[in-house]
Protein backbone atom coordinates (compact mmCIF):
# COMPACT_ATOMS: atom_id res chain seq x y z
CA UNK A 1 0.00 0.00 0.00
CA UNK A 2 1.45 3.41 -0.72
CA UNK A 3 1.93 6.13 1.91
CA UNK A 4 0.95 9.74 1.44
CA UNK A 5 2.86 12.74 3.75
CA UNK A 6 1.04 15.81 3.80
CA UNK A 7 2.25 18.89 5.25
CA UNK A 8 2.52 22.39 5.52
CA UNK A 9 5.96 24.14 4.76
CA UNK A 10 7.91 24.67 7.87
CA UNK A 11 10.54 26.86 6.04
CA UNK A 12 8.52 30.26 6.72
CA UNK A 13 7.37 33.06 3.52
CA UNK A 14 10.58 34.33 1.42
CA UNK A 15 12.12 37.34 2.43
CA UNK A 16 13.34 38.39 5.70
CA UNK A 17 11.34 36.48 8.75
CA UNK A 18 8.68 38.30 10.87
CA UNK A 19 10.50 40.16 14.08
CA UNK A 20 8.37 37.68 16.08
CA UNK A 21 9.72 34.48 14.50
CA UNK A 22 12.47 32.55 16.77
CA UNK A 23 15.66 31.85 14.03
CA UNK A 24 15.48 28.00 14.06
CA UNK A 25 19.21 26.61 14.89
CA UNK A 26 21.21 25.78 12.30
CA UNK A 27 21.52 22.11 13.28
CA UNK A 28 17.92 22.10 13.23
CA UNK A 29 16.67 20.65 9.57
CA UNK A 30 12.87 21.15 10.91
CA UNK A 31 10.06 18.37 11.91
CA UNK A 32 9.07 17.27 7.99
CA UNK A 33 12.88 16.60 7.49
CA UNK A 34 13.04 15.02 11.35
CA UNK A 35 9.74 12.79 10.58
CA UNK A 36 11.32 11.45 7.42
CA UNK A 37 14.91 11.10 9.15
CA UNK A 38 13.01 9.13 12.12
CA UNK A 39 10.70 6.76 9.73
CA UNK A 40 12.00 2.81 9.14
CA UNK A 41 13.09 2.42 5.59
CA UNK A 42 9.88 0.08 5.43
CA UNK A 43 7.35 2.92 6.08
CA UNK A 44 8.94 5.00 3.71
CA UNK A 45 6.54 7.75 1.91
CA UNK A 46 5.69 7.28 -1.63
CA UNK A 47 4.78 10.75 -2.15
CA UNK A 48 4.47 14.31 -0.38
CA UNK A 49 2.27 16.67 -0.37
CA UNK A 50 3.55 20.30 1.00
CA UNK A 51 1.17 22.97 1.34
CA UNK A 52 2.20 26.55 1.10
CA UNK A 53 1.03 30.17 0.64
CA UNK A 54 1.91 32.57 -2.44
CA UNK A 55 4.72 34.03 0.04
CA UNK A 56 6.58 31.29 0.99
CA UNK A 57 6.79 29.57 -2.89
CA UNK A 58 10.82 29.51 -2.70
CA UNK A 59 11.58 28.21 0.31
CA UNK A 60 8.64 25.68 0.12
CA UNK A 61 10.88 24.23 -3.13
CA UNK A 62 13.80 24.44 -0.94
CA UNK A 63 12.01 22.33 1.23
CA UNK A 64 10.75 20.11 -1.21
CA UNK A 65 14.43 19.86 -2.75
CA UNK A 66 15.28 17.85 0.66
CA UNK A 67 12.57 15.81 1.00
CA UNK A 68 13.37 14.12 -2.66
CA UNK A 69 16.32 12.23 -1.02
CA UNK A 70 13.87 10.18 1.00
CA UNK A 71 10.42 10.27 -1.03
CA UNK A 72 10.23 9.70 -4.97
CA UNK A 73 7.54 12.26 -5.69
CA UNK A 74 7.03 15.38 -4.27
CA UNK A 75 4.92 18.33 -5.31
CA UNK A 76 4.39 21.79 -3.66
CA UNK A 77 1.17 23.42 -4.32
CA UNK A 78 0.46 27.00 -3.00
CA UNK A 79 -3.20 27.65 -0.89
CA UNK A 80 -4.47 30.94 -2.05
CA UNK A 81 -4.49 32.49 1.63
CA UNK A 82 -3.27 35.89 2.17
CA UNK A 83 -3.67 35.55 6.04
CA UNK A 84 -2.63 31.87 6.96
CA UNK A 85 -4.60 32.66 10.24
CA UNK A 86 -7.77 33.08 8.91
CA UNK A 87 -9.85 29.93 9.75
CA UNK A 88 -13.09 30.57 7.31
CA UNK A 89 -10.30 30.87 4.51
CA UNK A 90 -8.21 28.11 5.40
CA UNK A 91 -11.37 26.21 5.83
CA UNK A 92 -12.88 27.18 2.12
CA UNK A 93 -8.86 25.75 0.21
CA UNK A 94 -8.21 22.62 2.76
CA UNK A 95 -11.96 21.17 2.61
CA UNK A 96 -11.50 20.57 -1.07
CA UNK A 97 -7.80 19.09 -0.67
CA UNK A 98 -9.58 17.26 1.79
CA UNK A 99 -12.05 15.90 -0.57
CA UNK A 100 -9.18 14.91 -3.08
CA UNK A 101 -7.07 13.09 -0.11
CA UNK A 102 -9.82 11.21 1.15
CA UNK A 103 -10.35 10.03 -2.09
CA UNK A 104 -6.37 8.55 -2.01
CA UNK A 105 -7.02 6.76 1.25
CA UNK A 106 -9.25 4.37 -0.54
CA UNK A 107 -6.10 2.91 -1.52
CA UNK A 108 -3.56 4.66 0.29
CA UNK A 109 -2.51 5.59 3.57
CA UNK A 110 -2.41 8.94 4.16
CA UNK A 111 -0.20 10.78 7.38
CA UNK A 112 -0.76 14.61 8.12
CA UNK A 113 1.92 15.77 10.10
CA UNK A 114 0.50 18.58 12.64
CA UNK A 115 4.10 20.42 13.72
CA UNK A 116 4.14 22.37 10.20
CA UNK A 117 1.93 25.13 9.77
CA UNK A 118 -0.04 28.14 11.37
CA UNK A 119 -2.16 27.27 14.83
CA UNK A 120 -5.13 27.95 13.31
CA UNK A 121 -4.17 25.48 10.20
CA UNK A 122 -3.14 22.41 12.42
CA UNK A 123 -6.12 22.90 14.44
CA UNK A 124 -8.42 22.50 11.20
CA UNK A 125 -6.32 19.29 10.18
CA UNK A 126 -7.46 17.59 13.74
CA UNK A 127 -11.36 18.69 13.08
CA UNK A 128 -11.04 17.51 9.25
CA UNK A 129 -9.24 13.99 10.43
CA UNK A 130 -11.78 13.92 13.41
CA UNK A 131 -14.99 14.92 11.39
CA UNK A 132 -13.97 12.26 9.29
CA UNK A 133 -13.88 14.91 6.34
CA UNK A 134 -10.21 13.14 5.60
CA UNK A 135 -9.10 9.77 6.67
CA UNK A 136 -5.57 9.92 7.60
CA UNK A 137 -3.39 9.50 10.65
CA UNK A 138 -2.32 12.82 12.91
CA UNK A 139 1.69 12.84 13.48
CA UNK A 140 3.20 15.02 15.59
CA UNK A 141 7.14 15.62 15.49
CA UNK A 142 8.63 16.36 18.95
CA UNK A 143 10.72 19.84 19.09
CA UNK A 144 14.12 18.84 19.30
CA UNK A 145 15.02 20.66 22.19
CA UNK A 146 12.23 18.47 24.56
CA UNK A 147 13.65 15.06 23.37
CA UNK A 148 15.84 13.75 25.51
CA UNK A 149 18.90 11.62 25.17
CA UNK A 150 17.69 8.77 25.34
CA UNK A 151 14.21 9.03 24.02
CA UNK A 152 12.22 6.15 22.59
CA UNK A 153 10.45 8.06 19.88
CA UNK A 154 10.37 11.73 18.94
CA UNK A 155 7.05 10.79 16.29
CA UNK A 156 3.75 10.65 18.39
CA UNK A 157 0.37 9.21 16.66
CA UNK A 158 -2.15 11.82 17.58
CA UNK A 159 -5.23 9.78 18.78
CA UNK A 160 -8.63 11.02 20.69
CA UNK A 161 -10.09 8.19 22.83
CA UNK A 162 -13.49 10.03 23.69
CA UNK A 163 -15.62 7.61 22.68
CA UNK A 164 -17.91 9.50 19.74
CA UNK A 165 -15.41 12.57 19.18
CA UNK A 166 -16.88 13.01 15.46
CA UNK A 167 -20.25 14.08 17.14
CA UNK A 168 -19.28 15.99 20.03
CA UNK A 169 -21.46 19.27 19.28
CA UNK A 170 -18.76 21.72 19.65
CA UNK A 171 -16.97 19.89 16.20
CA UNK A 172 -20.15 20.38 14.60
CA UNK A 173 -20.59 23.33 15.70
CA UNK A 174 -17.42 24.81 14.43
CA UNK A 175 -17.56 22.77 11.13
CA UNK A 176 -21.42 23.95 10.58
CA UNK A 177 -20.11 27.79 11.43
CA UNK A 178 -16.93 27.34 8.96
CA UNK A 179 -19.44 25.92 6.30
CA UNK A 180 -21.42 29.49 6.61
CA UNK A 181 -19.01 31.36 6.07
CA UNK A 182 -17.31 29.99 2.88
CA UNK A 183 -20.83 29.36 1.50
CA UNK A 184 -21.99 32.94 2.87
CA UNK A 185 -18.93 33.95 0.91
CA UNK A 186 -19.48 32.16 -2.41
CA UNK A 187 -23.11 33.70 -2.62
CA UNK A 188 -22.91 37.31 -0.99
CA UNK A 189 -19.07 38.06 -1.83
CA UNK A 190 -18.22 39.05 1.80
CA UNK A 191 -14.91 41.16 1.00
CA UNK A 192 -15.97 44.50 2.28
CA UNK A 193 -16.34 45.31 6.09
CA UNK A 194 -20.11 45.45 6.87
CA UNK A 195 -20.53 42.59 4.72
CA UNK A 196 -17.82 40.82 6.91
CA UNK A 197 -19.69 41.71 10.02
CA UNK A 198 -22.58 40.46 8.65
CA UNK A 199 -21.39 36.96 7.69
CA UNK A 200 -20.11 36.79 10.91
CA UNK A 201 -23.32 37.27 12.67
CA UNK A 202 -24.62 34.67 10.12
CA UNK A 203 -22.28 32.06 11.30
CA UNK A 204 -22.95 32.51 15.06
CA UNK A 205 -27.18 32.84 14.15
CA UNK A 206 -27.01 29.54 12.01
CA UNK A 207 -26.47 27.57 15.16
CA UNK A 208 -29.45 28.53 17.12
CA UNK A 209 -32.96 27.38 16.34
CA UNK A 210 -34.08 31.35 16.87
CA UNK A 211 -36.53 32.36 14.37
CA UNK A 212 -34.34 35.64 12.29
CA UNK A 213 -35.54 38.66 11.16
CA UNK A 214 -33.83 39.97 7.81
CA UNK A 215 -34.03 43.61 6.98
CA UNK A 216 -32.81 45.21 3.62
CA UNK A 217 -33.36 46.94 0.60
CA UNK A 218 -35.42 45.48 -2.29
CA UNK A 219 -32.34 43.81 -4.17
CA UNK A 220 -29.60 43.62 -1.29
CA UNK A 221 -29.60 39.66 -0.79
CA UNK A 222 -32.02 39.32 1.33
CA UNK A 223 -32.90 35.19 -0.12
CA UNK A 224 -29.34 34.51 -0.16
CA UNK A 225 -28.56 35.44 3.59
CA UNK A 226 -31.14 33.37 4.66
CA UNK A 227 -30.07 30.38 2.67
CA UNK A 228 -26.50 30.87 4.26
CA UNK A 229 -28.14 30.45 7.43
CA UNK A 230 -29.96 27.29 6.44
CA UNK A 231 -26.33 25.96 4.60
CA UNK A 232 -24.59 27.19 7.91
CA UNK A 233 -27.03 24.96 10.60
CA UNK A 234 -27.67 21.76 11.58
CA UNK A 235 -31.03 21.75 9.52
CA UNK A 236 -28.84 22.10 6.09
CA UNK A 237 -29.57 18.84 4.56
CA UNK A 238 -33.32 19.30 4.94
CA UNK A 239 -35.52 21.15 2.63
CA UNK A 240 -35.17 25.42 2.13
CA UNK A 241 -38.25 26.24 1.20
CA UNK A 242 -38.88 30.18 0.13
CA UNK A 243 -42.18 32.35 -0.30
CA UNK A 244 -42.20 35.58 -1.32
CA UNK A 245 -45.86 36.74 1.08
CA UNK A 246 -46.48 39.85 -1.21
CA UNK A 247 -46.58 37.51 -4.45
CA UNK A 248 -49.24 35.69 -3.43
CA UNK A 249 -53.26 36.48 -3.78
CA UNK A 250 -54.58 36.91 -0.10
CA UNK A 251 -57.43 34.48 -0.45
CA UNK A 252 -55.18 31.55 -1.61
CA UNK A 253 -51.94 32.83 1.27
CA UNK A 254 -53.58 30.64 4.10
CA UNK A 255 -53.74 27.66 1.90
CA UNK A 256 -50.27 28.00 0.10
CA UNK A 257 -48.41 28.32 3.47
CA UNK A 258 -50.44 25.96 5.88
CA UNK A 259 -52.67 23.64 3.26
CA UNK A 260 -55.70 22.68 2.36
CA UNK A 261 -58.27 19.34 2.73
CA UNK A 262 -60.33 18.30 -0.15
CA UNK A 263 -63.41 20.26 -0.59
CA UNK A 264 -62.08 23.63 1.81
CA UNK A 265 -63.60 25.89 -0.62
CA UNK A 266 -64.61 25.80 -4.28
CA UNK A 267 -61.82 24.12 -6.65
CA UNK A 268 -59.80 22.85 -3.43
CA UNK A 269 -60.26 18.94 -5.34
CA UNK A 270 -57.78 17.29 -3.59
CA UNK A 271 -56.18 17.53 -0.37
CA UNK A 272 -53.12 19.85 0.07
CA UNK A 273 -49.42 20.37 1.96
CA UNK A 274 -48.59 23.47 2.66
CA UNK A 275 -45.51 24.90 2.63
CA UNK A 276 -44.31 24.60 6.19
CA UNK A 277 -45.48 20.54 6.01
CA UNK A 278 -43.28 21.13 2.48
CA UNK A 279 -40.37 22.42 4.84
CA UNK A 280 -40.78 20.21 7.73
CA UNK A 281 -37.15 19.11 9.05
CA UNK A 282 -35.43 22.40 7.08
CA UNK A 283 -35.99 26.05 7.02
CA UNK A 284 -38.93 28.05 5.54
CA UNK A 285 -38.16 31.79 4.46
CA UNK A 286 -40.88 34.01 4.26
CA UNK A 287 -39.78 37.37 2.46
CA UNK A 288 -41.96 40.37 2.39
CA UNK A 289 -43.28 39.34 5.89
CA UNK A 290 -44.89 42.77 6.41
CA UNK A 291 -47.25 42.24 3.68
CA UNK A 292 -49.57 39.37 5.56
CA UNK A 293 -52.89 40.22 5.95
CA UNK A 294 -54.18 39.99 9.83
CA UNK A 295 -55.89 36.44 9.59
CA UNK A 296 -52.66 35.19 7.82
CA UNK A 297 -50.69 37.15 10.89
CA UNK A 298 -52.64 35.48 13.53
CA UNK A 299 -51.95 31.93 12.50
CA UNK A 300 -48.72 32.42 11.68
CA UNK A 301 -48.34 33.28 15.59
CA UNK A 302 -50.16 30.21 16.33
CA UNK A 303 -47.71 28.08 14.11
CA UNK A 304 -44.58 29.79 16.17
CA UNK A 305 -46.25 29.21 19.39
CA UNK A 306 -47.70 25.38 19.32
CA UNK A 307 -44.86 24.69 16.39
CA UNK A 308 -48.19 23.14 14.52
CA UNK A 309 -50.30 23.97 11.66
CA UNK A 310 -54.28 23.29 10.87
CA UNK A 311 -54.81 23.09 7.43
CA UNK A 312 -57.70 24.92 5.66
CA UNK A 313 -60.70 23.24 6.15
CA UNK A 314 -58.67 20.32 8.72
CA UNK A 315 -59.71 19.50 11.93
CA UNK A 316 -56.25 17.94 13.64
CA UNK A 317 -53.42 20.04 14.32
CA UNK A 318 -50.18 18.98 12.70
CA UNK A 319 -47.19 18.92 14.20
CA UNK A 320 -44.29 20.72 11.96
CA UNK A 321 -40.36 20.79 12.81
CA UNK A 322 -39.48 24.26 10.90
CA UNK A 323 -36.93 27.23 11.41
CA UNK A 324 -38.89 30.43 10.19
CA UNK A 325 -36.68 33.20 8.26
CA UNK A 326 -38.43 35.79 7.41
CA UNK A 327 -37.37 38.90 5.43
CA UNK A 328 -38.49 42.53 4.68
CA UNK A 329 -37.30 46.39 3.22
CA UNK A 330 -40.55 47.96 5.54
CA UNK A 331 -40.13 49.17 9.39
CA UNK A 332 -42.09 46.65 11.32
CA UNK A 333 -41.42 48.37 14.24
CA UNK A 334 -43.20 51.58 13.01
CA UNK A 335 -46.01 49.22 11.16
CA UNK A 336 -46.67 47.76 14.34
CA UNK A 337 -47.08 51.21 16.24
CA UNK A 338 -49.44 51.82 13.28
CA UNK A 339 -51.35 48.58 14.16
CA UNK A 340 -50.85 47.49 10.64
CA UNK A 341 -48.76 44.44 12.09
CA UNK A 342 -49.07 42.35 15.47
CA UNK A 343 -46.93 43.19 18.24
CA UNK A 344 -46.86 40.00 19.20
CA UNK A 345 -45.68 38.15 16.29
CA UNK A 346 -43.28 41.03 15.83
CA UNK A 347 -41.34 39.91 18.76
CA UNK A 348 -41.78 36.34 17.57
CA UNK A 349 -40.40 36.66 14.11
CA UNK A 350 -37.30 38.80 15.55
CA UNK A 351 -35.03 36.44 18.06
CA UNK A 352 -32.37 37.60 15.66
CA UNK A 353 -31.92 40.43 13.44
CA UNK A 354 -29.69 41.07 10.73
CA UNK A 355 -29.52 43.96 8.40
CA UNK A 356 -28.00 43.42 4.92
CA UNK A 357 -26.45 46.51 4.08
CA UNK A 358 -27.02 48.22 0.36
CA UNK A 359 -24.71 47.62 -2.17
CA UNK A 360 -23.86 51.63 -2.35
CA UNK A 361 -22.38 50.88 1.50
CA UNK A 362 -20.32 47.80 0.46
CA UNK A 363 -19.00 49.49 -3.13
CA UNK A 364 -16.03 47.48 -2.45
CA UNK A 365 -17.45 44.53 -3.09
CA UNK A 366 -18.40 45.35 -6.67
CA UNK A 367 -15.30 43.85 -8.53
CA UNK A 368 -16.59 40.39 -6.88
CA UNK A 369 -19.95 40.71 -7.53
CA UNK A 370 -19.18 41.63 -11.40
CA UNK A 371 -16.98 38.65 -12.13
CA UNK A 372 -19.56 36.41 -10.96
CA UNK A 373 -22.42 37.77 -12.73
CA UNK A 374 -20.21 37.72 -15.70
CA UNK A 375 -19.53 33.77 -15.25
CA UNK A 376 -23.65 33.43 -14.53
CA UNK A 377 -24.50 35.02 -18.14
CA UNK A 378 -21.13 33.24 -19.72
CA UNK A 379 -22.60 29.83 -21.53
CA UNK A 380 -19.70 28.03 -21.06
CA UNK A 381 -17.99 27.02 -17.97
CA UNK A 382 -15.33 29.84 -18.01
CA UNK A 383 -15.98 32.92 -17.16
CA UNK A 384 -15.77 35.57 -19.81
CA UNK A 385 -12.89 38.20 -19.21
CA UNK A 386 -14.63 41.67 -19.84
CA UNK A 387 -12.03 44.69 -18.52
CA UNK A 388 -14.17 47.94 -17.15
CA UNK A 389 -12.56 51.26 -18.34
CA UNK A 390 -11.34 53.23 -15.37
CA UNK A 391 -13.34 55.65 -16.03
CA UNK A 392 -16.71 53.19 -16.19
CA UNK A 393 -15.63 51.50 -12.77
CA UNK A 394 -15.65 55.03 -11.34
CA UNK A 395 -19.35 55.99 -12.50
CA UNK A 396 -19.92 52.17 -11.16
CA UNK A 397 -18.47 53.27 -7.98
CA UNK A 398 -20.47 56.48 -7.72
CA UNK A 399 -23.81 55.43 -8.32
CA UNK A 400 -25.92 55.28 -5.63
CA UNK A 401 -27.41 51.67 -6.73
CA UNK A 402 -31.22 52.14 -5.87
CA UNK A 403 -32.32 48.47 -6.96
CA UNK A 404 -29.24 47.31 -4.99
CA UNK A 405 -27.86 43.70 -6.31
CA UNK A 406 -30.56 42.69 -8.31
CA UNK A 407 -30.07 46.25 -9.99
CA UNK A 408 -26.35 45.24 -10.83
CA UNK A 409 -27.10 42.26 -11.52
CA UNK A 410 -28.67 43.26 -14.62
CA UNK A 411 -26.56 46.01 -15.85
CA UNK A 412 -23.64 43.13 -15.80
CA UNK A 413 -25.70 40.62 -18.05
CA UNK A 414 -26.29 43.15 -20.55
CA UNK A 415 -22.72 43.94 -21.11
CA UNK A 416 -21.95 39.84 -21.54
CA UNK A 417 -24.65 40.31 -24.70
CA UNK A 418 -23.31 44.04 -26.44
CA UNK A 419 -19.84 44.57 -25.13
CA UNK A 420 -17.29 42.81 -26.90
CA UNK A 421 -13.39 43.95 -25.69
CA UNK A 422 -13.92 45.94 -22.72
CA UNK A 423 -16.79 47.48 -20.49
CA UNK A 424 -16.79 51.51 -21.44
CA UNK A 425 -18.36 54.40 -19.72
CA UNK A 426 -20.72 54.70 -22.62
CA UNK A 427 -21.99 51.46 -22.36
CA UNK A 428 -23.26 51.81 -18.65
CA UNK A 429 -27.06 52.75 -18.38
CA UNK A 430 -27.78 56.49 -18.45
CA UNK A 431 -28.27 56.44 -14.96
CA UNK A 432 -25.24 55.42 -14.31
CA UNK A 433 -23.50 57.43 -16.33
CA UNK A 434 -24.88 59.95 -14.81
CA UNK A 435 -23.30 59.54 -11.72
CA UNK A 436 -19.46 60.31 -13.21
CA UNK A 437 -20.54 63.71 -13.40
CA UNK A 438 -20.82 65.08 -10.24
CA UNK A 439 -21.75 68.72 -9.91
CA UNK A 440 -18.62 70.83 -9.09
CA UNK A 441 -19.00 73.35 -5.37
CA UNK A 442 -19.99 76.32 -5.57
CA UNK A 443 -17.69 79.02 -6.53
CA UNK A 444 -15.83 81.53 -3.33
CA UNK A 445 -17.48 84.57 -3.25
CA UNK A 446 -16.69 87.20 -5.25
CA UNK A 447 -14.82 85.21 -8.15
CA UNK A 448 -17.86 83.40 -10.13
CA UNK A 449 -16.00 81.45 -12.42
CA UNK A 450 -17.05 81.32 -16.09
CA UNK A 451 -20.02 79.83 -17.23
CA UNK A 452 -18.22 77.13 -19.69
CA UNK A 453 -15.73 76.00 -17.61
CA UNK A 454 -15.43 74.65 -13.86
CA UNK A 455 -13.52 75.67 -11.41
CA UNK A 456 -9.86 74.11 -10.65
CA UNK A 457 -10.96 73.26 -6.96
CA UNK A 458 -14.11 71.34 -9.15
CA UNK A 459 -11.62 69.27 -10.81
CA UNK A 460 -9.57 68.00 -7.99
CA UNK A 461 -12.42 67.47 -5.86
CA UNK A 462 -13.91 65.51 -8.59
CA UNK A 463 -10.63 64.09 -9.88
CA UNK A 464 -10.06 62.79 -5.93
CA UNK A 465 -13.26 61.17 -5.54
CA UNK A 466 -13.17 59.12 -8.05
CA UNK A 467 -9.39 57.74 -7.54
CA UNK A 468 -10.87 57.36 -3.91
CA UNK A 469 -13.70 55.41 -5.42
CA UNK A 470 -12.03 53.39 -7.61
CA UNK A 471 -9.35 52.45 -5.22
CA UNK A 472 -11.86 51.25 -2.52
CA UNK A 473 -13.48 48.99 -5.54
CA UNK A 474 -9.93 47.66 -7.00
CA UNK A 475 -8.97 46.80 -3.09
CA UNK A 476 -11.65 45.41 -1.77
CA UNK A 477 -12.43 48.48 1.06
CA UNK A 478 -9.25 47.70 2.50
CA UNK A 479 -7.98 50.79 3.92
CA UNK A 480 -4.62 50.32 4.60
CA UNK A 481 -4.06 49.28 0.70
CA UNK A 482 -6.03 51.99 -0.56
CA UNK A 483 -3.91 54.16 1.46
CA UNK A 484 -0.73 52.54 0.10
CA UNK A 485 -1.99 52.66 -3.42
CA UNK A 486 -2.84 56.91 -3.24
CA UNK A 487 0.40 57.26 -1.29
CA UNK A 488 -1.68 59.13 1.21
CA UNK A 489 -1.96 58.74 5.67
CA UNK A 490 -4.73 56.26 6.47
CA UNK A 491 -6.39 59.02 9.05
CA UNK A 492 -6.78 61.46 5.73
CA UNK A 493 -8.23 58.67 3.69
CA UNK A 494 -10.92 57.90 6.21
CA UNK A 495 -10.90 62.45 6.64
CA UNK A 496 -11.46 62.18 2.36
CA UNK A 497 -14.19 58.67 2.67
CA UNK A 498 -16.17 60.63 5.11
CA UNK A 499 -16.49 63.66 3.40
CA UNK A 500 -17.17 62.21 -0.42
CA UNK A 501 -19.98 60.19 1.24
CA UNK A 502 -17.88 56.91 0.51
CA UNK A 503 -17.28 55.72 4.18
CA UNK A 504 -19.52 52.26 4.44
CA UNK A 505 -21.82 52.92 7.67
CA UNK A 506 -21.03 50.31 9.65
CA UNK A 507 -17.16 51.05 9.83
CA UNK A 508 -18.08 54.41 10.19
CA UNK A 509 -20.59 54.30 13.38
CA UNK A 510 -17.67 51.98 14.96
CA UNK A 511 -15.08 54.03 14.11
CA UNK A 512 -17.47 57.24 16.20
CA UNK A 513 -17.54 54.21 19.08
CA UNK A 514 -14.49 53.91 19.42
Amino acid sequence: MQRILVTWSDRGVDGPSPAHQVKRPATDRGPTLRLLDETPRRDAYHRALVLTIPGGLARSHALAADLRAHVPLVEVRAIDVGDPSDYAALFARLVPIARELDALAEHARVDVLLSAGTPQAQTLWVILVQARMLRARMLQVIPAAFVPVPHPKAIRVVTFDMEGFPEIRGLREEVSRLRAQVRGRQGLHAGSEPMRELMGRVARVAQSELPVLVHGETGSGKELVARAIHDGSPRANGPFIAENCGAIAESMLASELFGHEAGAFTGAAGRHRGLFEQAAGGTIFLDEVAELPPQVQAMLLRVLQERTVRRVGGEQPIRVDVRVVAATHRDLAAMVAAGTFREDLYYRLRGATLHVPPLRERIADLPALIHAFLGEATLSRRVRELPIAPEAMRALAAHAWPGNVRELRSEVHRWAVFCDERVELADLAPEIRGAARTPPPPPPAGRPPEASEPTLAAIVTNAERHAIAGAMAAHAGNLSRVAAALDIERNTLKRKLRAFGLYPRATASRARGA
